[in-house]
């Protein structure tokens, strides 16, 4: 009889293996990689994950919800005027790069060049969780909007999916510069364009 699914080695397959994915790619980490680091046996992997591709999509909502846990409630504060909510989310963002000396990018930039045009599954999540994201800083922009703090001209949902296609370009050049100076032009320069 088959062993039941431990959610412990789940949650350990997903942190290990996003860590793993998201510094060597998805191409090239194979499931063996991924269950050596995570200290799991290689045939276990399918156990957790219909196949790798799966796998990829429950790593983006992994992402995506350290992000919201970590970076998230600066959006909500309610103590911040909602553009300076939003300049300071993306500060966050932009220390969290710095730290890891601009060489990762983010993983949702990433799996979109590796995994767009390839995988059903991954490319829905990607497409889920941008959707999560433009809708969390449209909430601050309308906010802003109502306090006429903002212009409003622009759709709210249209600017904040203008912003994070801004940022995340800014992610891969300063991925391929191994630089900041990217990130710093569009906190310095883009962000306070597109807010005033």
């Amino acid at each position: 009889m088959p062993r039941p699914p431990n959610p412990e080695v789940r949650s350990r397959l997903l942190s290990i293996g996003r860590a793993v994915v998201h510094e060597h790619g998805f191409n090239n980490s194979g499931v063996q990689e991924i269950t050596q680091a995570a200290g799991v046996p290689k045939g276990s992997f399918y156990n957790y994950f219909d196949s790798k591709e799966s796998f990829a999509a429950e790593i983006l909502e992994d992402y995506w919800q350290a992000i919201e846990l970590r970076h998230g409630p600066i959006l909500y504060d309610a103590r911040l005027k909602p553009l300076l909510r939003i300049e300071r989310f993306f500060a966050s963002l932009t220390q969290d790069h710095r730290e890891h000396g601009f060489v990762l990018g983010c993983l949702i930039g990433n799996l979109s060049l590796e995994l767009a045009s390839d995988s059903d599954d991954t490319r829905g999540k990607l497409a889920d969780v941008i959707g999560r994201w433009e809708g969390a800083l449209a909430t601050c922009l309308r906010e802003a909007q109502e306090r006429r703090e903002l212009h409003s001209e622009m759709d709210s949902r249209q600017l904040a999916a203008i912003i994070i296609e801004a940022y995340e370009g800014s992610v891969m050049r300063a991925k391929v510069e191994r630089s900041g100076k990217a990130l710093e032009r569009f906190g310095k320069v883009v962000l306070p364009l597109l807010l005033h």
